[in-house]
């Protein structure tokens, strides 16, 4: 658990400096706190320019939290997660979402469900 919130906090260093402007490179962390415990954990950081994380997880490794940051353009991006024994799930309006399945698509399918084959009799 411990490790994939260092490898959470690296990846989104990783991103802000992938895009960082010159007042970025000289960004400072603002405040940063990091409680571990046999039953789980609690991170928050926050930085001059407006990158935020905070994470908190039990013993069984489910987790859940939220970064944020601001693009080169100023836009804010927000993802708030959680993780569990179902996987990663996101959302934000940064996401992108599948398209919508399509009418045919939806009547085949019931029309499969309601008209089995044989062998599954």
């Amino acid at each position: 658990m411990l490790k994939f919130l260092i490898l959470a906090t690296l990846v989104a260093y990783a991103a802000a400096a992938a895009t960082a402007t010159g007042d970025d490179i000289h960004a400072e962390v603002k405040s940063m706190k990091s409680d571990v415990r046999a039953d789980g954990f609690e991170y928050n950081l926050e930085t001059s320019n407006y990158i935020r994380e905070e994470a908190a997880g039990d013993e069984h490794g489910n987790m859940h939290g939220s970064y944020e940051y601001l693009t080169p353009d100023g836009q804010h991006v927000k993802v708030t997660y959680t993780a569990d024994e179902n996987g990663y799930h996101p959302e934000g309006e940064w996401i992108p979402t599948p398209p919508p399945i399509p009418d045919y698509i939806l009547k085949a399918i019931e029309y499969i469900k309601a008209h089995p084959s044989k062998e599954e009799h």
